[in-house]
């Protein structure tokens, strides 16, 4: 998921602190009413994340053939937690970002590469500022999606959140995000947990039909 903020120019990289449900079927109305209550960005965008060769540990995507994403795995510091609401595996990274020339017609095609097709709806939380669309402001907080996702025809959604910032805050700007997105129940018996809580590309690796 892509950070509010610009990609930080150093060697280091961005941290974040993530979590993502993935479920599958056509986005329900009543969910895009659900997070309709916040201001959100809808960006429409083409993914392509590398699959083979396996690198564990590490996520490598080209965004929109503009840019060339990296992320370091960095550990889990446990569960995200909400009771009757939701329940993720939250996920530490660091991320690289790399200009990238734009994609050949034959790209989505090559071996080992799967292009992802998403309709995101990206709202920003900062507890300094509120709740908000995405900036380019430098202070910590967490973007959520909740994006509509085609991958060879198929039809999934997600919704997932991105702290950003200093490290020590990380935690307490996904809590406060978390805590205010499920004020509210998601609709229509939908059940968030640790089943569906992965990143894109461990998912676009377990998903059926995979093989």
């Amino acid at each position: 998921m892509t950070a509010a903020q610009p990609e930080s120019p150093d060697s280091k990289g961005v941290q974040s602190l993530e979590v993502r449900w993935i479920l599958p079927g056509q986005l329900a109305g009543a969910v895009r009413g659900w997070f309709g209550r916040f201001p959100a960005e809808t960006r429409v965008v083409e993914d392509t994340y590398l699959l083979d060769p396996h690198l564990p540990g590490l996520s490598v995507k080209v965004r929109g053939g503009r840019a060339l994403e990296v992320k370091a795995y960095r550990g889990s510091p446990g569960p995200l937690e909400l009771a009757g609401c939701a329940r993720g595996r939250l996920e530490s990274w660091q991320k690289w970002s790399f200009p990238h020339g734009p994609a050949g017609h034959d790209s989505g095609d090559r071996a080992g590469w799967r292009p992802v097709s998403k309709r995101r709806r990206i709202s920003w939380f900062s507890q300094a500022t509120g709740a908000g669309v995405p900036g380019l402001g430098g202070e910590p907080g967490c973007a959520v999606e909740l994006t509509e996702v085609d991958v060879g025809g198929e039809a999934w959604w997600t919704l997932g959140f991105e702290a950003t910032g200093p490290a020590e805050a990380l935690r307490s700007e996904l809590d406060a995000a978390a805590a205010l997105v499920f004020g509210q129940a998601l609709p229509g018996g939908v059940e968030l947990g640790m089943d569906n809580s992965r990143s894109y590309a461990q998912w676009l690796r377990r998903r059926p039909g995979a093989g």
